[in-house]
């Protein structure tokens, strides 16, 4: 049956259509339950089966709904039908395993990819897991179950109409079966109707008490409605209103406010920022301060910012605040009390004594010292002039925004006006006993509870819970359902335990989970896409398309891999040799993993959505199957496997005279580590084929590299480590830099001028839709700290452009100081952006390049089995060589590539922050126990302290300048060393002693075992950082005092004889080294 629909709109262009939109009733649409003995779905499950159509599990993946579902007291054997608010809200419960046989429909599916994709791509994932037997219901294409929208119903009503009449067509069908059809709604008033017609309905709370085995599904509800107005500060305002969409976006257009994506300072969660482009079209950062002025917006949540007067504008450092939580530091939401509760300047008299001692209120006195001002509350003119102008609208407010370079002014600082883009997601978290009231603690009934993210840079949230005493102690995982401007904090709901605090394997998975890194078993579906013939899997001339002519056969030459030690997912390969005319062909020969993972399939879903392989310092999560990453599509030696070429015909300066692309079949004839390259590149007295291959790639590469550097390609350098692993428990027994040899340099050019190569060629034919990656200019003022550092040294860093750069890091050598350079390349790395994906049609030529590398145009295509992002290349430039290619929009659509970029985007800082925090796990624990003395450098100066790197570990922390003995270490003790912003430095009041970036300072290392306040009691231990060098009274720990500690800890510092006995052992068995 078919029915039309036309209306009318207005187009971007002002003129009038009329759109006809066709609308197919079917009445041979199946209601999903096995044994249905309806004849239209006994017709569909014959033919399913005349069709072959899979069973996955055990499960008939046409009718996936059981025949004995779950049964109850009260509705007996029962299928669930929940309405949309049930998924938006309740979504954590209803993906718990336990929760099967649930109908889906496409009303609620319709309705959910407008009001949540998050939402609607886990519903997705459920329905995929075909043995949760989760069934989509087409409701609106079925004859007797679609409605019409009445003329005088809102579109939200006529859908929970819709989803009534589903519910009562299915009651009426499963008539004369066991079978209820159970609706769950918490709308009162879609309850209340659902039962005048008759239809079995409850609400969430009410069905979950039938699990009476898991009582821990209660405290999962989402309480969305539940404020702390009156809890206990009765003098708390709230936080300012939001601004509508419709001005917000206006005042983008107009340029009065910036978005961007709000990122807090790991030293500092009262401390945000975003980076955006200003209306001059250059990039800048805007500091946010404080709860106020965030405003209800946390980590990586897109906001839209106004920008406060200059005189308001951040002009000192930040104050580390990193274990302190945030009710232990005094008033720390009570601002200036004008209309709009800006954190202005408080006017005399109200507010300048509390100010003084909060974090916050010490923030904006420093600011106002900075500038000039009395570090007494401002003069009651000036104030009441700010507050007057923040009251009734600032000068930001009414006209774009206007900043300078004028460092003087200090840096862009703004307030949150409105959210664009929640960010939400599960974050892990720990409940401390004190926070649980001990009446409490003896009845079952729920309490509300405040519970500490593990990351620091989300706010504390508000729960109700009936199992407070058991999850003090544990991580568990807590969502975020509001934010109420009533109410100080978040309020959410618990969703999961993960285990005790300090477990290994629970804070392993901590990591992942906070850096938002899935890593649950591959599904069915996906493993159901490997080949069936599985690890016996062979190459087949004819299945593979090599007598075709789309595929070159390439075994005959000597290729070979070079890999860090243990590595199993080879992605590369390489071959070089002199041809008749003086020149040298060259290849890279990449995994065809396309070969195996097909658009569309739920292996490529699985892969798009996981996007990267994560590194640990244990463990590997991998993007594909391990059955693909580290066996069929890894380029192993000594058998036959697929990849794509990239040859090249290089004269005798490596500069190209011909590049070719195609599939290719190969046979690797070594699979080296990089030591054993190197040690065939430096015997004189080997001569194979595969040596000389290496000796040549090795020229080649000097040659590249340095035309590399002369364009501006910068040599920058960070921190990085590896661990020696105990076999049986994997716990740390020596943690050391990694060290890079030639052959690492070698296999970088060549997959750098691959990645080049590639990126020309898919942009050629893509011009629109070709993923590429880019690293923007950083912006002068990024340097701007380092700058001042460097300027008593007398070296300057020219930052107009790479080249600049480059040649200037090559002069700034301390001859006193061989580290320096090293040290300053680590420093000017954390003043660059971030490379990111993008797609082509989304940005000028000019915004093609690639900084860092000197490039116009950049991809990655050399690491398709760990970077989803290689996949996406490999199919462009496929469908780029080869006319007869089948590809779909995802090629082609410019709004799906993008998508698909934030995703990878996303993936890839979150993968690299993941590697990161495993080191500082393993760290810890290496570190426990011991006590040990380093040199180090100072990498960054706080407001309350400074960074030191430990060179020889590749560690940092942070050293507190509060007096010792305070605990808190920044909630107003006196400081012993002052920042004083002319010289950025920490100086002592009398004068005598300052620390400075780049001084060399020498440090004790230890793992603070005692919790650092009473608050953050279950929190992991930290790295601890205590200054010996230089010897700064009332600071550094005295002689006498580091004897204490060597006698207490019993382990003082390693001597050079057991570091040489470290490396050497490392050096002669590296299959035991795990590297990041």
């Amino acid at each position: 049956m078919l029915r039309t629909k036309s209306f009318v709109k207005r187009t971007r262009k002002g003129n009038i259509v009329r759109t006809v939109k066709e609308h197919y009733l079917r009445d041979d649409i199946t209601c999903g339950y096995e044994e249905c003995k309806h004849k239209v779905c006994e017709h569909a499950l014959k033919e399913a089966q005349n069709e072959g159509k899979p069973h996955v599990a055990g499960v008939n993946t046409v009718a996936p709904l059981s025949a004995s579902p779950r049964d109850s007291v009260k509705w007996g054997q029962h299928y669930l039908i929940p309405d949309t608010n049930a998924f938006v809200n309740q979504i954590d419960i209803l993906e718990r395993p336990i929760i099967n046989n649930v109908i889906v429909l496409s009303t609620v599916l319709d309705e959910l990819r407008g009001l949540s994709m998050a939402v609607y791509n886990r519903v997705r994932a459920i329905v995929r897991e075909h043995e949760r037997r989760w069934f989509v219901f087409s409701n609106e294409h079925h004859r007797e179950t679609f409605i019409d929208r009445a003329a005088s119903e809102s579109p939200n009503d006529r859908n929970d109409r819709a989803i009534r009449t589903a519910a009562k067509w299915y009651s009426k069908h499963l008539e004369g079966t066991p079978i209820t059809a159970l609706m769950v709604t918490n709308d009162e008033d879609n309850l209340r109707k659902a039962h005048g017609d008759g239809i079995v309905a409850c609400r969430m709370e009410e069905y979950l008490n039938i699990y009476t085995e898991h009582p821990e599904l209660l405290d999962m509800m989402a309480h969305v409605s539940v404020t702390d107005r009156s809890a206990s500060d009765p003098d708390w305002k709230g936080y300012p209103e939001y601004l509508s969409p419709v001005q917000i976006q206006a005042g983008i257009k107009a340029g009065i406010l910036l978005q961007g994506t709000l990122q807090i300072a790991p030293y500092n969660y009262l401390e945000g920022s975003i980076y955006t482009s200003f209306p001059d079209g250059k990039e800048r950062r805007v500091m946010i301060l404080g709860r106020t002025d965030m405003n209800r917006a946390i980590q990586g949540d897109r906001v839209a910012v106004q920008i406060l007067p200059k005189s308001q504008w951040r002009k000192a450092p930040s104050a580390a605040l990193v274990d302190e939580d945030e009710d232990t530091v005094p008033d720390v939401d009570k601002k200036a009390e004008a209309k709009d509760a800006s954190p202005v300047v408080p006017e005399s008299g109200k507010g300048g004594g509390d100010e003084a001692k909060t974090v916050e209120g010490r923030a904006r006195k420093r600011a106002r010292v900075a500038a000039g001002k009395s570090s007494a509350p401002a003069s009651a003119s000036d104030s009441a002039a700010e507050s007057s102008d923040e009251a009734h609208g600032s000068e930001s407010c009414v006209k774009p925004v206007d900043v300078g370079d004028d460092p003087e002014d200090g840096e862009p600082t703004g307030r949150v006006v409105g959210v664009i883009r929640r960010n939400w997601r599960s974050y892990c978290a720990f409940l401390d006993p004190n926070f649980v009231q001990k009446g409490a603690r003896a009845s079952n009934a729920p309490v509300s509870v405040s519970v500490l993210a593990m990351d620091r840079r989300i706010p504390k949230i508000k729960i109700r819970t009936r199992q407070a005493d058991h999850l003090a102690g544990q991580r568990f995982l807590v969502a975020i359902d509001s934010w109420p401007r009533e109410s100080r904090y978040p309020q959410g709901h618990f969703v999961r335990a993960l285990g005790d605090a300090g477990d290994k394997a629970t804070e392993t998975e901590v990591l992942l989970l906070e850096h938002d890194v899935p890593f649950t078993p591959f599904t069915e579906s996906v493993r159901a896409d490997l080949p069936a013939e599985g690890d016996k899997w062979l190459f087949d001339p004819d299945r593979d398309q090599l007598a075709s002519g789309k595929r070159r056969d390439l075994r005959d030459l000597n290729i070979c891999s070079i890999d860090p030690p243990g590595c199993t997912d080879i992605d590369d390969a390489l071959h070089a040799f002199e041809l008749p005319n003086g020149n040298f062909q060259v290849g890279v020969h990449i995994a065809d993993v396309t070969n195996f993972v097909k658009p569309g399939t739920a292996m490529d879903k699985e892969a798009a959505h996981r996007s990267t392989t994560v590194y640990l310092v244990d463990r590997r999560i991998d993007m594909l199957p391990e059955l693909l990453g580290t066996n069929l599509c890894s380029l192993m030696s000594n058998v036959d496997r697929l990849a794509f070429s990239c040859v090249w015909e290089l004269d005798a300066e490596a500069n190209i005279v011909k590049v070719d692309f195609h599939k290719s079949v190969i046979h690797s004839k070594a699979s080296l580590t990089y030591e054993e390259a190197q040690v065939r590149m430096d015997d004189p007295s080997m001569s194979d084929a595969i040596t000389k291959s290496i000796r040549q790639l090795n020229m080649l590469a000097k040659k590249l590299r340095k035309r590399r550097m002369d364009a501006g390609a910068l040599t920058l350098s960070s921190p990085e480590v590896r661990f020696r692993l105990e076999n049986d428990s994997q716990d740390p027994v020596d943690v050391e830099m990694k060290a890079l040899k030639e052959t690492n340099a070698l296999v970088e050019e060549f997959m750098l001028l691959a990645n080049i190569s590639v990126a020309g060629k898919i942009y050629e034919h893509f011009p629109d839709s070709a993923l590429l990656r880019r690293h923007p200019e950083p912006p002068a003022q990024n340097f701007d700290n380092l700058q001042h550092a460097l300027k008593p040294l007398g070296i300057q860093l020219e930052t107009g452009s790479s080249l600049a750069l480059a040649r200037s890091l090559d002069k700034a050598v301390l001859p006193s100081d061989p580290y320096f350079n090293n040290l300053l390349r680590i420093l000017t790395t954390r003043c660059m952006m971030q490379a990111q994906y993008f797609c082509s049609g989304s940005c000028t030529p000019e915004e093609f390049r690639h900084y860092g590398l000197a490039t116009g145009i950049y991809t990655h295509f050399t690491s398709p089995i760990r970077r989803y992002a290689d996949v996406m290349v490999h199919r462009l430039l496929h469908a780029s060589i080869d006319r007869d290619a089948v590809y779909g929009s995802e090629l082609t659509d410019k709004t799906k590539m993008n998508e698909q970029c934030e995703v990878l985007n996303h993936r890839h800082r979150m993968a690299q922050q993941a590697g990161r925090s495993s080191v500082e796990l393993y760290t810890n624990l290496f570190f426990k126990g011991k006590t040990v003395e380093e040199p180090g450098y100072v990498t960054q100066i706080l407001q309350n302290g400074f960074s030191v790197l430990i060179p020889s570990y590749g560690i940092e922390g942070v050293v507190y300048t509060s007096a010792k003995g305070d605990k808190s270490k920044s909630t107003g003790a006196p400081a012993i060393l002052d920042y004083d912003q002319e010289s950025h430095m920490l100086v002592s009041p009398d004068k005598n002693s300052a620390i400075g970036l780049f001084q060399r300072v020498r440090v004790i290392l230890q793992v603070d075992d005692a919790p650092v306040s009473a608050n953050v009691s279950s929190m992991r231990r930290k790295l601890s950082l205590r200054l010996i060098e230089p010897q700064i009274s009332g600071l550094s720990v005295t002689p006498e005092e580091l004897e204490v500690l060597r006698v207490t800890v019993g382990s003082a510092a390693p001597n050079k004889a057991d570091e040489d006995k470290v490396v050497e052992i490392v050096t002669k068995h590296p299959e035991q080294v795990k590297n990041i």
